[in-house]
């Protein structure tokens, strides 16, 4: 029932090697899931923008809307507040210029219109900004 070896002579290599093993194990997980942390961060971002930028298209084609045929006066700046479930949390910044164009040759009116439409989704770290310029005769 005794070993044959005294336990004080025993030299054993699974205790250490377990420890290693688990060791290792630990340190690739919390590096995957630190980057698979990340990656979420970044494609959270890469939609906000998106939403910014087609929050900027869409309040460029309501200043259109506005200087060309609701008769806004220029210059001038106004805020669009989306209320779409796409574009909810985003507002667009639109702001309008105006110069004589009636020196430049072709149809279109002698008034030049640059708009600008500053898209804006989310707050704070997630905050995305696109902006957008229009020029229309």
């Amino acid at each position: 029932m005794y070993p044959s070896v005294p336990i004080g002579r025993q030299r054993g290599i699974g205790l250490p090697l377990a420890l290693f093993v688990v060791t290792v194990l630990a340190l690739l997980v919390l590096g995957m899931s630190l980057q698979q942390q990340a990656t979420g961060e970044a494609v959270g971002l890469q939609v906000q923008s998106q939403r910014a930028f087609l929050a900027a298209e869409s309040g460029a084609q309501v200043a259109i809307t506005d200087v060309l045929y609701e008769g806004r006066a220029c210059p001038s700046t106004w805020t669009l507040n989306f209320t779409e479930s796409a574009l909810a949390a985003c507002h667009a910044a639109l702001s309008c210029s105006a110069e004589d164009a009636s020196g430049v040759s072709g149809s279109g009116g002698g008034t030049l219109y640059t708009l600008v439409s500053a898209g804006t989704c989310g707050s704070g770290r997630d905050a995305a900004r696109r902006e957008v310029e229009v020029r229309v005769r």
